[in-house]
């Protein structure tokens, strides 16, 4: 029975979510008092139901309900509770129900924290996200339905994908999907700017906390994914250019592009086109990300379904938005105004600047993730594009970002001169550059790859910390200063410490891959792993081979390692645990592989690594996003708007 009240409640979220929808929206174009006022109780009750649906569908994996298809396909009586709970969007219907819970949850939100907007805008901004919600809803009644009824049921379900019985799943899919769905919020706005006709500075400071919340958690989604990998898959590395990772990196760095330019619409009116293109960028790639992870154009460990028939629907709700939102754009945009003029040297134009490199940079990954798909669609063979490629396009086309970041940040507004930014940002680049390229010489190479990656991050750091020094320095109560400028700083901070380890694993990580019997030692970067013994380890759903490894230095046992092989009752596909010690400045990983045959001892395949600073990446993202999080929460966008201010908001901002 739970099931199918569970499937009433999508399907009257659909009569809901299409009749606030139209409402909302016609009601804000029409200044209707009375239809504007459904739009937040609307969004509450539209929360409300998918909750509930959500609800049902987790209360069926609880409760082993294989009658429930999905329930079967995902889940079994010897699956823990924690993998229970979170198969339930570990699978294509229930991911996706999911992403509808995200989406109404950014809903609820708008509702409750734009009281201090006008109700117009707020109607539009949730009418636009209700009509969204309607292309998900009737995706998932139409060809994804979770609720769908087994008439012969089995005894035990199939189990949840062994890859995906790992802690990362209750969180990584969460976050990711709140930073995805988050970018519908800015789309929401820009398209309600649109529909309004005026792209003044004010949709901008509205948008602007609710893109950066977005940013936040996708980067914390991302983050985490790739931690997860770390770990997990036993191969050591933390990114590997996989289609579906692009998938999320795209619509990163879009948004990185997107918070900056509604910066400088919000504070000087310029970049208006610019800004209302990244938002509806951001949102269509995030929702072609959903497209290739869900159509079966490609093969993936993060593909969820293989059936066309779903990708068809995806790719035409794509259609819809995004050809929707750019045939409005055409209409609108011939009537923007310019907000002002501005010089070749000054803040506006290095982030002009930085936008167009991360456009470009997003470009790059869009080509070499799509090109394959385009190639083998058109019948003219396979090809593969991997790290090779989008190392030696993307890492270039970055360079240039993290340099014109510290300029951007010390450059005045409208004029600056380049005597000026010298004098103020020369100690900076010496000392950078002092730094950058000696802390190699530390490591035992140089390696001028590793010098130029340090000077960068060094740059940032030394650029952020001269700016906090003189915002204390100068300012007779810094502690009034916006919480936002120190957000800024933290975040900045983030993106070179994360630099510092890509650059640091990148040049100096060390691996090897042996054959070892009981006794044997292999030693790398320092330490010696010594192979002492290996047992088994039932598990509730599986059998594991456990070893145990010491990890010496200096003669003297730190630890000792226990890395796993895992076999599955559900599956005959052997699944890694790699064991690691963990340190500041660096990694020490073993992941144990299959037992070999021949010789006159019980041998096995290891893998060692010594990663330096592999960490710093992972606390660089967590500073990222500590950043966001203090960026958006800024008083600022929390006061309510006044009729003055609204009507300062409406003239073009010349200043």
């Amino acid at each position: 029975m739970i099931p199918e009240i569970g499937h009433f409640s999508l399907i009257l979220s659909r009569v809901v979510a299409l009749a606030l929808g139209v409402l909302s929206v016609v009601g804000g174009q029409q200044g209707r008092g009375d239809w504007m006022a459904l739009a937040r109780p609307g969004a509450q009750a539209l929360w409300l139901l998918s909750a509930f649906s959500f609800g049902c569908l987790t209360y069926a994996f609880f409760t082993n309900d294989f009658s429930v298809s999905y329930v079967a396909q995902h889940s079994n009586t010897k699956l823990p509770d924690i993998y229970r709970i979170a198969g339930v969007w570990g699978g294509h219907e229930g991911s996706l129900l999911l992403w509808l819970l995200m989406l109404t949850s950014w809903m609820l939100a708008v509702s409750i924290f734009s009281r201090q907007l006008p109700d117009a805008m707020v109607s539009r901004v949730l009418g636009i996200l209700s009509l969204v919600a309607v292309g998900f809803l009737l995706f998932m009644l139409i060809t994804s339905n979770p609720f769908l009824r087994l008439s012969d049921i089995p005894l035990d379900g199939k189990e949840l994908n062994p890859l995906l019985q790992d802690p990362g799943l209750v969180f990584h899919p969460p976050l990711l999907y709140m930073g995805y769905v988050g970018l519908a919020v800015p789309f929401a706005f820009a398209i309600a700017a649109l529909l309004n006709g005026r792209l003044d500075a004010a949709w901008a400071r509205w948008s602007r906390p609710w893109a950066t919340a977005a940013w936040m958690f996708l980067t914390l989604g991302i983050a985490l994914g790739s931690w997860w990998a770390y770990y997990e898959l036993g191969w050591g590395g933390w990114w590997f250019w996989d289609p579906v990772e692009n998938a999320s990196f795209l619509p990163w760095l879009v948004a990185t592009a997107l918070i900056h330019s509604l910066a400088v619409t919000e504070k000087r009116g310029l970049f208006r086109n610019w800004t209302i293109i990244l938002a509806i960028t951001a949102f269509s790639l995030s929702l072609l990300g959903t497209f290739l992870v869900r159509s079966g154009v490609l093969t993936s460990v993060h593909a969820f379904a293989t059936d066309p028939k779903r990708g068809v629907f995806i790719l035409l709700f794509l259609s819809i938005v995004v050809g929707g939102s750019l045939i409005l754009f055409a209409m609108r945009a011939s009537k923007v105004r310019s907000g002002g003029s501005f010089a070749l040297v000054s803040r506006e134009t290095f982030l002009l600047i930085n936008n167009v490199l991360l456009t470009t940079a997003a470009a790059s990954v869009l080509l070499g993730t799509l090109y394959p798909l385009i190639v083998d669609a058109l019948g003219l063979g396979k090809l593969s594009v991997g790290p090779p490629y989008f190392n030696a396009v993307f890492g270039p086309i970055m360079v240039p970002v993290l340099f014109f970041m510290v300029l951007g940040s010390f450059a005045r507004w409208k004029n600056d001169s380049v005597a000026e930014l010298s004098k103020k940002l020369r100690p900076v680049a010496i000392v950078s550059v002092l730094l950058g390229c000696t802390a190699p010489l530390l490591a035992g190479e140089w390696f001028p790859m590793v010098a130029m990656g340090l000077t960068l991050a060094f740059w940032i750091i030394l650029g952020s910390i001269v700016q906090i020094y003189r915002q204390i320095k100068d300012t007779v109560n810094w502690k009034s200063t916006p919480i936002s400028f120190w957000g800024m700083h933290v975040a900045h901070i983030g993106i070179a410490v994360t630099v510092i380890g890509i650059t640091m694993v990148n040049g100096y990580e060390t691996e090897k891959d042996v054959r070892m019997v009981i006794g044997d030692t292999v030693s790398v970067g320092g330490y010696t792993f010594r192979l002492t013994g290996i047992r088994a380890a039932p598990g509730p759903n599986y059998n594991a081979e456990v070893g145990d490894v010491e990890l010496i230095k200096n003669d003297k046992v730190l630890r000792i390692l226990h890395p796993e092989k895992r076999s599955y009752f559900s599956s005959t596909m052997p699944m890694t645990e790699a064991a690691i010690d963990s340190g500041i400045t660096r990694d020490v990983y073993v992941a144990m592989g299959e037992a070999l045959e021949g010789g006159d001892k019980p041998a096995w395949a290891m893998r060692v690594y010594h990663k330096p600073f592999v960490n710093w990446i992972w606390v660089g993202c967590l500073m990222m996003a500590l950043g966001g999080t203090m960026a958006a929460l800024d008083r600022r966008y929390r006061r309510k708007v006044t009729a003055r201010q609204a009507a300062m908001d409406g003239k073009a901002v010349a200043a």
